[in-house]
């Protein structure tokens, strides 16, 4: 009679445990979806970089020519356009996190 108090006790433990084993693997292969998602999005993300990075080189060397060509006042009124958007930005970004 005693074993099977023990018997019954020790299937309910048993059964709880794999329970919780089983919520663990559906874990863990839920983990694995989600590091082959975040890992497809971070090579995207490297691929536009990098070609947003070739993007920027060849504009800085554009930027270089023009400069060694003479053309030292539309570097000027690039460099004030510049300027000007940077500025234009910054207002409209401190106006609309400052009315919250």
């Amino acid at each position: 009679m005693a074993n099977d108090v023990y018997e019954e006790e020790n299937q309910r433990l048993v059964e709880g445990l794999s329970g919780k084993v089983r919520a663990l693997k559906d874990l863990s292969i839920d983990i694995g979806h989600e590091v082959k998602g975040q890992n497809k999005f971070l090579n995207e993300v490297d691929n536009d970089f990098d070609s947003s990075g070739g993007l920027l080189s060849s504009t800085m060397g554009r930027l270089t020519k023009m400069s060694r060509a003479g053309h030292g006042r539309f570097m000027c009124y690039l460099i004030l356009f510049a300027l000007f958007v940077f500025f234009v930005l910054f207002y409209v970004i401190k106006f609309s996190t400052g009315s919250r």
